[in-house]
């Protein structure tokens, strides 16, 4: 390694590690504003270059004030985990070997290592060894593979191939699923080519739940209807679960795809504390779930799993002639939307590793435990209100404008900003029911009970201060 690419190197660490052993006393938040951000950064881009150490000290002084603290244990705002050391490490190192990890022959130990890590993540979340897998940037995406791959069986059931002939001459696909779905949900439909009126969403029941009886007359008014049934595993304002042990073989009766949004959730499969719920849910045709949530690897990082291989490498399988083709190793072109990708398996396997099961037990049961504290005694504070306690890791507050003929909705919203700008913890806001709330959300390895118990003093100091 040339002198000049070692001190660039150290001097990176230096930044890295002032910048996380700031977390404690920085404020969680980022406090400066776009047009901050862009004056320092707007700078004149020069014919002849700069010095390489120079561009990463400006860049550091630039976007200071504009990061959140996603990395420490007071981040609530939104399902992020923090990194774990050797997810971080491995990460580095992952832009260090610069491997483009489409097929085995550009990049051996890159597949390999996804391959052992798909096998590791199938076991930690109890879904069936032979269902095939594919890393991708995060459950968007993984919603985008799997939903490709039910694509594919339900049309081929009624003899189209849409891989060859297109939607355009294919029969409609539904997708039914429950009024509380993710965003995720729609754009996927829309990358798709199934647009957003392929959906159909289903009312929930008081405790975030579809109900039996709304999905089976939803599939029996049209029993021969190319069918996908998405369900929940981790409701994003509530953390609920659909009834996985009786939705799913309902579905099944009618020849649909079910699809599981577990983005979150699924990871409660994970922690025996609160596997019950996720009862079922290995019945399901395809899961989808985050690496960068509960697993707490770098962004970007999500996990697409389908039980039927033939289906998902239909889908994906694209060969060239400048690729060579291993006739024993896994190549991941043939199950994910990218050919060239980054080698975000070797963070996963970190993780995975450093973790073991149990880890990942302890991880899971100990963010709900803080959630559960954090919204049940900001609930109990003079003049706020909790709405939905945690059954996982999401919970929902509001805060009560003490004065009668002020609205409620717009209170819990300045309370919010009033607790960001104190800097103590970031949460964000969400309307469930239509009422605004803040959600608590708790994700990170590193939170910890002093975290919570700051926190909470926090939000009662400025809620005591905003009602006078």
């Amino acid at each position: 390694m040339s002198t000049s690419l070692r001190n660039l190197l150290n001097r990176t660490l230096d930044h890295a590690v002032a910048y996380r052993d700031a977390e404690p006393a920085a404020p969680v938040a980022s406090t400066a504003t776009h047009e901050d951000l862009f004056a320092r950064l707007n700078v004149p881009l020069t014919n002849s270059g700069i010095d390489a150490t120079t561009v990463i000290d400006d860049l550091v002084h630039a976007v200071d004030g504009g990061l959140h603290r996603t990395s420490g244990g007071r981040f609530y705002g939104w399902v992020i985990g923090s990194t774990l050391p050797s997810a971080l490490a491995a990460d580095w190192l992952t832009s260090t070997w610069d491997q483009n990890s489409g097929a085995f022959a550009v990049a051996p130990a890159a597949q390999v290592v996804e391959e052992v890590a798909g096998a590791w993540l199938k076991d930690v979340l109890h879904l069936p060894s032979e269902a095939s897998f594919a890393l991708v940037t995060g459950c968007q995406m993984a919603h985008v593979t799997c939903l490709a791959a039910a694509r594919h069986q339900v049309l081929r059931d009624y003899g189209h191939n849409v891989e060859r002939d297109g939607l355009f001459s294919a029969p409609p696909i539904r997708i039914l699923t429950s009024d509380q779905l993710h965003a995720t949900v729609n754009r996927a439909a829309r990358l798709l080519g199934l647009g957003e009126s392929s959906i159909v969403a289903l009312p929930c029941d008081d405790a975030g739940k579809l109900p039996e009886a709304s999905l089976r007359a939803a599939l029996e008014a049209h029993p021969n209807a190319p069918t996908i049934v998405l369900l929940q595993a981790g409701d994003v304002n509530t953390g609920a679960f659909d009834d996985f042990a009786t939705l799913i073989p309902l579905a099944h009766k009618f020849n649909a795809w079910v699809h599981i949004d577990g983005a979150f959730g699924l990871w409660a499969a994970a922690c025996p504390r609160l596997a019950h719920f996720t009862r079922g849910v290995e019945l399901a045709d395809s899961w989808a779930t985050d690496g960068h949530k509960w697993l707490n690897v770098p962004y970007d990082c999500g996990y697409a799993f389908v039980r039927n291989t033939g289906a998902h490498r239909a889908a994906f399988a694209q060969h060239a002639s400048y690729v060579e083709q291993g006739s024993d190793a896994r190549n991941s072109l043939d199950w994910n939307p990218e050919f060239s990708r980054r080698a975000r398996g070797f963070a996963t396997y970190a993780a995975l590793r450093e973790l073991g099961r149990g880890g990942i037990s302890d991880l899971v049961d100990r963010c709900c435990r803080h959630a559960h504290t954090l919204a049940t005694r900001i609930g109990a504070l003079p003049g706020s209100e909790l709405l939905s306690a945690p059954q996982i890791n999401q919970g929902l507050v509001r805060f009560l404008d003490p004065s009668p003929e002020a609205g409620h909705d717009a209170f819990t919203d300045r309370v919010t900003a009033a607790i960001l700008a104190d800097g103590e913890a970031l949460f964000s806001n969400t309307t469930w029911r239509g009422q605004r709330a803040m959600r608590i959300s708790v994700s990170s390895w590193q939170t910890s009970d002093e975290d919570v118990a700051r926190v909470v003093a926090s939000v009662s100091r400025v809620l005591a201060a905003m009602r006078g």
